[in-house]
């Protein structure tokens, strides 16, 4: 097993960002983009198997885990800072793993340099407005009339219960039982840093950026086909399972898997996503696309 090696890198602003590397540069690329609320840790079950086939590089997003905050946090200021990592690091081709959040950032960054592009994993990641179950109701109705009152409503979730929540709501008791530890105390501490919450209140409010873009993003995917491995858990509410069949129809040889899990589904089902993922990676290097 290739040793994961924390680093920082300080950016043209001046902020630092803190990611994980692990594996020989020499191999095919994989950017693993977490999700809300998490960091690079996301990916502590899988990244020292997935080395043994590829270059990890796992950054924590600015504001997230050991990452400093940006002076104007967004999804396009964050895939900035993901492309100035990747540019400093000398990488050109790449897999990009999305989940949550992290998928606002990597489709960006796909959609900038498609040619670069190798694959896509997909797991829990909203680019069509068939991913907005009913729980997006206070964020969309934010979006459309910005009051403070609205902003006040669609952030009610940023609470301690809401970390704990993204780990195990909805999971059947079974699953439930194999999250490892209590990952979200964490979380919740690096929210309460200065500036965190800050951040998170600017996401919210860019998401309606992110989502102004799922047009662009329905043209990305359909002209460039880029290969695609789907791993869904089916209980996350911020994602709804109907997402995944628009991302099918978009992809149509996309390869996808949904599993009884939730937001996190590496908590309660690496074994399995790796070894889709190792596959995923192998094929795509039997068929050239690192070339």
């Amino acid at each position: 097993m290739n040793p994961a090696n924390r680093q920082r890198f300080r950016l043209s602003g001046g902020t630092e960002l803190s990611f994980i590397t692990a594996g020989e540069a020499t191999k095919p690329a994989l950017l693993l983009l977490h999700g809300f609320p998490s960091s690079a840790q996301e990916f502590r079950n899988v990244i020292p198997e997935l080395s043994q086939a590829a270059y990890v590089v796992a950054p924590d997003l600015p504001g997230f885990g050991q990452s400093d905050v940006l002076p104007s946090p967004s999804f396009s200021t964050f895939s900035d800072a993901i492309s100035e990592l990747l540019d400093h690091l000398a990488i050109k081709r790449r897999v990009i793993y999305l989940h949550d959040s992290g998928a606002a950032v990597g489709l960006l960054i796909a959609m900038r340099a498609p040619e670069l592009v190798s694959g896509l994993i997909v797991q829990n990641a909203n680019a069509h407005r068939t991913g907005f179950g009913p729980v997006w109701d206070a964020q969309l109705r934010f979006w459309s009339e910005p009051t403070k009152e609205n902003e006040a409503a669609a952030a009610v979730d940023l609470t301690f219960e809401f970390m704990r929540e993204q780990y195990l709501g909805g999971l059947p008791e079974n699953v439930a039982t194999t999250v490892s530890g209590e990952p979200w105390v964490e979380d919740w501490r690096v929210m309460n840093l200065p500036g965190r919450m800050e951040t998170q209140l600017a996401l919210i409010a860019d998401y309606k950026n992110h989502a102004a873009r799922f047009g662009a993003i329905a043209q990305y995917l359909e002209k460039r086909q880029p290969p695609a491995l789907m791993l869904w858990g089916r209980h996350d509410p911020y994602f709804d399972i109907a997402e995944t069949l628009t991302w099918m129809q978009d992809l149509p040889r996309m390869e996808a898997h949904i599993f009884d899990g939730g937001h996190f589904l590496l908590e309660t089902h690496a074994a399995a996503a790796l070894s889709l993922m190792l596959a995923f990676i192998k094929q795509m290097q039997r068929d050239g696309h690192h070339a």
